[in-house]
């Protein structure tokens, strides 16, 4: 393997010269960076990055911690962050944290001591605030409002404005007891969409009704079957994300509860996989991939000097209406059709 000092021998220049060239650090004569380039094309050499981000204290690294990849959210989210980091220049080394502050912490100083140039976040942990507001990298908080101790650059959807969205829908296609199957309260998130909900219920006069629920398949199958028998009369519920609307789903199917004819559903979040299910999924579409690409391009320009004036960025939503539910006209309608085909 070709070295710096072989490829200044076989070019006659000095080390400097060829450091120049690779780094980019300095001018040098046209004619002479022509002659390393061809000595460097003919060796294959690679320079070592390791080295180099030693030397320059920049690895062109971003990293993402995120609680879990086992959510298809998060897979998607991840996902665009690293196409915009790469198309800026920098490759992504991605964490699974499992919702834990000590493999946060842990993967915060390894990113750190890799000379990461950013680092972006979704923590749940107030205890990891003094240390984000202590890393000397640019940092992104994800999917939550940051303390404002902390300072941090944060980027988010408008998840009280998707509770607010999801419930109206809900009482717009005729439900009056609507459960809502709230995620952890630890969760900015979570709380948001909650206070949307509630906000909704008092303004149509409603009585709010709440399941706690975890954010992933198997505690909404345990959680649904518990709705069903403290509220048996319910006839809209609001899962706490699109995965816990996949378990709501299948536990109705299984008990042959038709939806949306007697129970409708609204997910949250219009992961890929909600469009592919049976019946598809209603749902509160999360700008996923704006959020990612959003995230990376604050931690690419904070790195290049660029200025970055606004810190906290929060994104709208959208109501995504596909098959789990229905507004009263068509309801109507097709309770007459089968009506009319009963009498025929």
């Amino acid at each position: 393997m070709a070295t710096i000092r072989e490829i200044a021998r076989q070019a006659h220049v000095s080390p400097a010269t060829v450091s120049r060239v690779l780094n980019g650090t300095a001018a040098v004569d046209p004619q002479t960076e022509a002659r390393v380039l061809k000595v460097i094309r003919e060796t294959g050499y690679r320079p070592n990055e390791v080295a180099r981000s030693l030397s320059k204290r920049s690895s062109r690294i971003i990293g993402c911690i995120v609680p879990t990849i086992a959510n298809p959210f998060f897979t998607e989210l991840a996902r665009a962050i690293e196409d915009e980091s790469f198309r800026r220049g920098y490759k992504l080394i991605l964490c699974n944290s499992d919702e834990d502050p000590a493999k946060e912490e842990a993967y915060i100083d390894m990113l750190e001591r890799m000379n990461a140039d950013g680092i972006i976040i979704t923590t749940t942990h107030e205890e990891m605030d003094a240390l984000i507001q202590a890393c000397p990298v640019p940092m992104v908080i994800l999917d939550r409002a940051p303390s404002k101790e902390t300072n941090a650059y944060s980027v988010r959807a408008d998840h009280y404005q998707g509770g607010r969205l999801a419930t109206e829908h809900l009482v717009q296609c005729g439900c009056r007891r609507i459960v809502m199957m709230c995620g952890p309260k630890k969760y900015t998130s979570a709380a948001k969409r909650l206070q949307g909900y509630r906000d909704v219920c008092r303004e149509q006069g409603l009585e709010p009704r709440e399941v706690a629920c975890d954010f992933d398949f198997a505690d909404g199958l345990l959680k649904t079957q518990q709705l069903l028998e403290h509220f048996p009369d319910v006839d809209g519920i609001l899962a706490a994300n699109d995965v816990v609307a996949l378990s709501v789903v299948k536990v109705l199917a299984a008990q042959k509860i038709p939806i949306p004819d007697q129970i409708q559903v609204v997910g949250f979040d219009n992961i890929y996989l909600s469009q592919l299910m049976t019946p598809a999924l209603t749902t509160i579409g999360q700008p996923i991939t704006a959020i990612g690409t959003m995230a990376a391009a604050i931690v690419a320009d904070l790195v290049e000097g660029k200025d970055q004036p606004l810190k906290a960025r929060i994104l709208p939503v959208e109501l995504v209406i596909r098959e789990t539910s229905h507004l009263q006209s068509n309801r109507a309608n097709g309770k007459a059709v089968d009506a009319w085909r009963m009498k025929s």
